[in-house]
């Protein structure tokens, strides 16, 4: 499995992402009324949270996928890496704006800041998968 990822560091990279991105997804489809609780959404928000969700635990079983299933692994999955990189990263920027500028419907900033800090996260993590599998991932 390890040669899959060219090394440990990437598959490391690769389980906490993941796992992270099921968390949420998690969170977001079956403990609902809790995730809005945090963030101060009221019932109404529900259905475009999970929507939001599924598309989270879309990535989760691709992953689940590429790790246990797929018999290349990784190999000649640029786009799916390139997909998760770019949605982390537009994420990251709405979030930024709707948090920092725009700032409608924010009731609580302190715990909005996950909303910036957890895409971050998922960002870098995701550019060094795209980075650390090139040669992997993209096929020339």
């Amino acid at each position: 499995m390890i040669d899959k990822f060219n090394n440990v560091w990437y598959l490391i990279i690769f389980l906490i992402y993941f796992a992270g991105t099921g968390m949420y997804a998690y969170q977001t489809i079956f403990q609902t009324r809790k995730f809005c609780s945090k963030f101060e959404i009221d019932d109404t928000g529900f259905t475009m949270v999970r929507f939001a969700g599924a598309f989270m635990l879309g990535q989760f079983l691709m992953a689940v996928y590429i790790l246990f299933i797929r018999r290349d692994g990784v190999v000649a999955a640029g786009s799916f890496f390139n997909l998760v990189f770019l949605t982390n990263l537009c994420v990251f920027l709405v979030n930024s704006y709707s948090i920092l500028i725009d700032k409608t419907g924010i009731k609580a900033p302190e715990k909005s800041r996950e909303g910036i800090i957890a895409p971050l996260i998922f960002s870098a993590l995701s550019a060094s998968l795209c980075y650390g599998l090139a040669d992997k991932i993209y096929m020339y």
